[in-house]
């Protein structure tokens, strides 16, 4: 089962006990073929007893990684009730939509699409505190309908040291339809919602493409940056799950040299290039891509939107959208369509910049996350839930507001 060679320590006693099975099939007068069936019989059905547990691991895994957490509810609840309520926070956030620094391109622009509020404020938070200069950034945020009123309650009632923090809600993107964005076409299709959610017994799927994160738009609006803020000519992306530790205000002067997005290469370990995302055995694939060529990080991710919009990337995401209608091109998630999109229009970052794996990984070096720009709990690890690593949580927490009522009650309860 481990696929290794057993030491002489442990083969002593197994030939012991294989030993005294056979004189006791031959005192009992049985016959030597019988025997070795018999005990076929039995390894087989332990084999198989082995492989379901891992199997029923793997899928208890994921769903404990998928789960939001009750004091997470809690104070999403919380924030919605006095988002409700308090209507002088509801003026201010109609005020702050017409505010004309939310469009100027002398300051630093971030942008974070994601529904999990306490994820969000930690980007944020971790952000301003290793800025010098926290007045310059402008934070972009992109929310569900549900998490809308919680977001903005939470980002209009604490302080962010003179940062502007912008809330939007994706359900006011008229734009983003059926008829203009093939992913919702996809997405309302009821076999994509029978592919994650049924034939959860298919041993030859990872349970992790099964994460429903992959059927929510947040996740794909990555794609439509120069749409949703189209006056912004540079952005720095940020998912919810990393945390700042430098000041990212170098990243907007690093040279792109005319490519559209900066990130760093994951390729240091060879399972990260092309042929491991791709199917390289369809033509439409191979006649256009390297399988060499080396994969990259979505996490932390410069753009120049001015290069997107000549290059007209979205546009390459529709195409790659639309051939993959039978699912066969790639496995669910958006770095396979981001490796497309983005080709030949990607500069390699230092990769200081953005470190990976505190999501899965218990060995990453401390030097490494400490020289790191942003660190990224990338993998079902995520710091907010009890799998995270004990060793790497500290590094999330303390960018969490442990000071706020709200949170303090919900923890407690």
């Amino acid at each position: 089962m481990r696929e290794e060679p057993i030491t002489l320590d442990e083969a002593e006693p197994v030939i012991k006990s294989l030993s005294f099975l056979i004189f006791k099939a031959q005192d009992a007068h049985y016959d030597i073929a019988t025997t070795i069936m018999t005990m076929k019989s039995h390894i087989q059905a332990l084999e198989q007893r082995a492989s379901t547990a891992t199997v029923q691991s793997t899928v208890f895994g994921q769903l404990a990684a998928e789960a939001l957490p009750k004091n997470l509810h809690c104070i999403t609840i919380k924030l919605m009730v006095y988002w409700l309520k308090k209507k002088s926070i509801q003026e201010l956030a109609d005020e702050q939509r017409t505010s004309p620094r939310l469009v100027d391109n002398n300051l630093y622009h971030f942008c974070i699409f994601s529904d999990n509020l306490l994820a969000v404020s930690v980007v944020v938070n971790s952000t301003i505190s290793n800025a010098e200069h926290p007045k310059q950034l402008v934070f972009h945020i992109v929310t569900n309908g549900v998490n809308y009123g919680a977001m903005q309650a939470w980002f209009l009632s604490n302080d962010f040291k003179g940062s502007m923090i912008e809330v939007q809600n994706i359900e006011n993107f008229g734009w983003l339809n059926a008829s203009y964005c093939p992913v919702v076409r996809q997405l309302v299709e009821a076999n994509s919602w029978a592919h994650c959610f049924e034939g959860s017994q298919d041993v030859n799927i990872d349970p992790k493409f099964r994460n429903p994160k992959y059927l929510s738009l947040l996740n794909h609006l990555r794609f439509y940056i120069p749409e949703i803020y189209p006056q912004l000519e540079k952005v720095v992306f940020l998912e919810d799950d990393v945390v700042v530790q430098k000041d990212l205000i170098h990243l907007f002067s690093v040279d792109l040299h005319g490519n559209v997005n900066g990130a760093v290469e994951t390729c240091l370990e060879a399972f990260h290039r092309y042929y491991k995302y791709l199917n390289f055995s369809n033509p439409i694939i191979s006649s256009k891509f390297d399988p060499q060529t080396c994969g990259w990080a979505f996490g932390m991710n410069v753009f120049d939107l001015i290069a997107w919009r000549k290059a007209n990337v979205t546009a390459k995401y529709h195409y790659w959208q639309e051939q993959n209608t039978d699912r066969t091109l790639w496995k669910l998630g958006t770095l396979p369509l981001g490796l497309l999109a983005f080709y030949g229009l990607t500069e390699p970052l230092d990769r200081r910049w953005h470190v990976l794996g505190l999501g899965y990984n218990l060995n990453i070096d401390n030097r490494l996350i400490e020289s790191a720009a942003v660190i990224h709990f990338n993998g079902n690890m995520k710091p907010w839930l009890k799998l995270g690593i004990g060793r790497y949580r500290p590094l999330w927490e303390r960018y969490v507001n442990q000071t706020h009522p709200y949170l303090q009650g919900c923890v407690t309860s």
